[in-house]
C-alpha cells in the first residue's frame, strides 16, 4: 500500500539551474503537486550536463521516474501535459491507489 508521504521530487544538475532551464518544469512540477495534493521539493547535483528530472516519490523513498528533461527549451504546459501522462499510467498501479482518485483530472490535461 502506499504510504500518504508521497511528494514531486525536481533534481536539477547545477548547470540547468546557471542555464535557467529549470522554472518551466519547476512550474509544472509545482502545479502537479498542487493537483495532487502533495508538496514538491527541488534538488540539484554538480553536473556538466543540462539534466533535470522529475519523480513520484514516496513515503518509502521509492523513486518512480515521470519526467526527463536534458537540452532545449521547455514549455510548462509541455512539461505539465506529460507529467499527467506518466501520473496516469501510474494510477492504474494498485502500489499507487492514491492516485487512482485524480485521474480524471489529469485526464483533462492530456
Amino acid at each position: 500500500m502506499e504510504c500518504c508521504n508521497s511528494k514531486i521530487l525536481v533534481l536539477a544538475s547545477n548547470l540547468s539551474v546557471k542555464e535557467k532551464k529549470l522554472q518551466p518544469i519547476t512550474a509544472a512540477a509545482e502545479r502537479m503537486a498542487e493537483l495532487l495534493k502533495i508538496p514538491m521539493e527541488v534538488a540539484t547535483f554538480d553536473g556538466k550536463f543540462n539534466h533535470i528530472y522529475v519523480y513520484y516519490k514516496t513515503g518509502n523513498d521509492e523513486k518512480i521516474p515521470v519526467y526527463s528533461g536534458n537540452y532545449g527549451d521547455f514549455e510548462m504546459q509541455d512539461v505539465y501535459r506529460a507529467l499527467c501522462n506518466m501520473i496516469f499510467v501510474l494510477s492504474f498501479h494498485p502500489k499507487y491507489s492514491r492516485l487512482k482518485r485524480i485521474r480524471k483530472e489529469v485526464t483533462l490535461f492530456s
